[in-house]
C-alpha cells in the first residue's frame, strides 16, 4: 500500500491537549522545571528528551531555543506528512535549509547542488558557506544524473535540489539522485516546499526534507516558518548542546506560532488539490493558446512522467507554473496590469497563497543569481513565476489573465 499523508496526519493528530482540548496546548514557558536534579544533567547530556515525557514524569524539557512541548508536537505533525521517523520546525524556512546543511558540513566538505533553486539558497551555497565555513558546492542541471556522478568527490556531504525547481519547474529523479548520493557516503537533502503532500522525498530515499512552511503549509501569508524532517538521530543531532546547529545558532519558532500552524496543516491537503486543479486548468488553456508554459502536469513536460511516478495519489501535480513572456520590460507590463487593473492577483514574491502570486523570478527571488548564473539555469529575463490562488471563480481568473495576455501582447 502506498503512503498516504493524510491518514498519517490524522493518526498523529488525534490525540488530547493538555488539559482534555481537541486542539494540542500552547507551552509558553522559556524554561522547564526537573523534578530532581540529576534529571538536567542527563538533558543536556543528550540522554533525555522530548520523546521520553511519556516514560517519565521527572522533566524532559530545558529550555525554549532547546525543545519547545508545542513545536515539538508540530514536528510530529510535519513528519507524519512527509512519513519521516522526526521533524523539528524553524523561524523561517532559510534557517531549516541552512541548519541541515550546516550540520552534514564542515570546513573543507562539498556539495553538489542544483543550479536552479531559490534564490536565497543559491547565495548560501555560492556565497555565504565558502567564505564563513570553508564549504565549497558544485552546481549543475540535476536532471543530468551523469554530471551528478562526476561532480561527486570524497569531501561530498550532501546532494541537494528541490523537488520542483524554482521557478523553471524542472522535476528532480529523487530515486536516482538518492542512490548515487548514498553510493558515496553522502546524504540527499531536498527541499520539498513546492510540493507538499504531493510528493513524500523520504519515502523515495531522501535522508532529509526541508521546508519553508511560510509557503502551502502556513497558507496565508502571514507566518514565516520552516522545518527539518529526517530519522530521530539527525532531528536529535541538530538540538545537541554542543554542535547542534539548531541549537546553537538559535532560529527558535514562537510555540504560538507552532499552534497557529497545527491548525492549518489538516486542511492543507484540501487546499493542494485546488491549488493543482486550478494550475492543471490554466497550464492546459496556455499551452493550448500556444504560449510558453512549464507544468509538470502537462504531457509535454520533460519529466511529466517522473513526477507522476513520484506523487502521493490524489493531490495533482502542484499549484505553481511558469511562462516566459519573452523580457522583463513584457513580464513588468503582464504583472501590473494583472495586479491593478484586473485585479487578478498580486506582484510580490513567496507563494502558496490562497490568491493568485506573481513575480518576474530573474529580477526578484533569483537576483542572487549572476547573468551567466540565470542563463545556465535557464531562468529567462521574462519568466514569470505564478503561484495560483484559488481565490474567486476559475473561467472569471482565466478571463483575466487572457486579459493580461492580449494587453501585453503574447495573445491577439
Amino acid at each position: 500500500m502506498s503512503f498516504n499523508p493524510i491518514e498519517s496526519l490524522a493518526k498523529v493528530r488525534h490525540e488530547f491537549g493538555e488539559h482534555g482540548g481537541v486542539n494540542m496546548s500552547i507551552e509558553a514557558s522559556t524554561t522547564f522545571t526537573v523534578l530532581n536534579a540529576a534529571t538536567m544533567p542527563d538533558i543536556f547530556q543528550g540522554l533525555r528528551g522530548p520523546e521520553d515525557q511519556q516514560k517519565s514524569a521527572e522533566g524532559c524539557y530545558l529550555y525554549g531555543r532547546h525543545f519547545n512541548p508545542t513545536v515539538y508536537v508540530l514536528g510530529r505533525y510535519v513528519a507524519a506528512i512527509e512519513g519521516t521517523e522526526a521533524a523539528y520546525c524553524t523561524a523561517s524556512g532559510m534557517s531549516a535549509i541552512a541548519g541541515a546543511i550546516m550540520q552534514h558540513c564542515g570546513p573543507g566538505d562539498h556539495v553538489v547542488a542544483s543550479d536552479t533553486i531559490y534564490g536565497g539558497t543559491f547565495a548560501l551555497l555560492k556565497e555565504f558557506l565558502p567564505v564563513k565555513a570553508g564549504v565549497a558546492t558544485t552546481f549543475l542541471n540535476i536532471a543530468d544524473l551523469d554530471a551528478v556522478r562526476r561532480a561527486i568527490t570524497p569531501r561530498t556531504k550532501i546532494v541537494y535540489c528541490e523537488t520542483l525547481a524554482n521557478p523553471t519547474m524542472v522535476v528532480a529523479d529523487l530515486r536516482e539522485l538518492a542512490k548515487i548520493a548514498h553510493a558515496a557516503g553522502a546524504s540527499l537533502v531536498v527541499d520539498n516546499t513546492f510540493t507538499p503532500m504531493m510528493v513524500s522525498p523520504c519515502m523515495l530515499g531522501a535522508d532529509v526534507v526541508v521546508h519553508s512552511m511560510t509557503k502551502f503549509m502556513g497558507g496565508g501569508s502571514d507566518i514565516i516558518a520552516g522545518a527539518v524532517c529526517g530519522t530521530k538521530a539527525f532531528v536529535s543531532s541538530l538540538m545537541d548542546t554542543h554542535t547542534g546547529a539548531l541549537m546553537l545558532l538559535g532560529p527558535t519558532m514562537d510555540p504560538r506560532v507552532a499552534f497557529e500552524l497545527s491548525l492549518r496543516l489538516p486542511h492543507l491537503p484540501l487546499r493542494i488539490k485546488e491549488h493543482s486543479r486550478r494550475a492543471q486548468f490554466f497550464a492546459e488553456r496556455l499551452s493550448e493558446r500556444g504560449v510558453p508554459v512549464s507544468y509538470p502536469g502537462l504531457p509535454d513536460h520533460p519529466q511529466h512522467k517522473l513526477l507522476s511516478s513520484m506523487l502521493n495519489e490524489g493531490f495533482g501535480y502542484g499549484g505553481m507554473l511558469a511562462i516566459d513572456v519573452g523580457t522583463k520590460e513584457r513580464a513588468f507590463r503582464l504583472m501590473e496590469y494583472l495586479q491593478n487593473e484586473q485585479r487578478f492577483g498580486f506582484l510580490a514574491v513567496s507563494l502558496g497563497y490562497f490568491d493568485t502570486l506573481m513575480s518576474c523570478s530573474a529580477s526578484s527571488t533569483s537576483s542572487e543569481m549572476s547573468d551567466e548564473d540565470l542563463r545556465a539555469a535557464g531562468i529567462a529575463p521574462g519568466l514569470v513565476r505564478v503561484s495560483l490562488g484559488y481565490t474567486g471563480t476559475l473561467e472569471q481568473r482565466w478571463a483575466q489573465f487572457e486579459a493580461g495576455l492580449k494587453h501585453v501582447g503574447v495573445l491577439k
